[in-house]
């Protein structure tokens, strides 16, 4: 059974941190199993300036099982895939220690954005692309990040509006915006699982 006390303790800790160290949890309902976390992309990479989502799915045997984690947003990395955000990371699987956190598993995932493990990949493709051509894969993530890692500069009206001719209602589409922070793209994916 999942420790909920561990978790909101964990929760407000995050939120305690969150100015210093950008990273956010969140539930995503009313329980404490489902949750959404939030980092900023590591400066000095191609992933800088981007803001990354990621789907937390607590197991039953939490904290003695990791967390499921995967991303939202889509990421052009060797060890995230660019298809279903699955993340390759020893601490998401084998080396998952009931000592580490919520929020120590985000910052390994933040710091794997910048420390690539093209030898472990979980997308061959990028990390053919990393080895091969690492010019060309810089290019990639930058583009990648521009387009769905960084906010539009519409404002909330204007992306309602957008939204709602989708065909999406409108209260759903607010709602949707409210819970991803205003990110359009975050918001269209949520609309289109729900």
């Amino acid at each position: 059974m999942v420790d909920f006390g561990r978790v909101q303790k964990e929760l407000q800790e995050c939120s305690r941190d969150m100015e210093s160290s950008g990273i956010k949890i969140s539930p995503d309902s009313d329980n404490l199993v489902h949750l959404s976390g939030t980092i900023p992309g590591p400066i000095g990479t191609p992933y800088e300036g981007g803001t990354f989502h990621l789907d937390i799915k607590l197991p039953d045997g939490y904290p003695f099982e990791p967390p499921k984690m995967h991303f939202v947003t889509k990421v052009w990395h060797p060890n995230i895939s660019s298809q279903s955000g699955a993340i390759c990371l020893d601490i998401l699987k084998d080396q998952w220690s009931p000592a580490l956190t919520l929020k120590t598993a985000l910052l390994s995932v933040q710091a794997l954005l910048s420390a690539p493990e093209p030898d472990d990949p979980q997308d061959a493709v990028v990390a053919q692309q990393y080895l091969r051509d690492y010019q060309t894969f810089l290019g990639t993530a930058r583009y990648w990040t521009e387009t769905f890692a960084k906010t539009s500069s519409l404002g909330v009206e204007e992306k309602v509006q957008k939204l709602v001719e989708m065909g999406f209602p409108e209260s759903k589409v607010r709602s949707a915006l409210e819970a991803v922070g205003g990110d359009e793209n975050v918001a269209l994916e949520k609309l289109c699982s729900s």
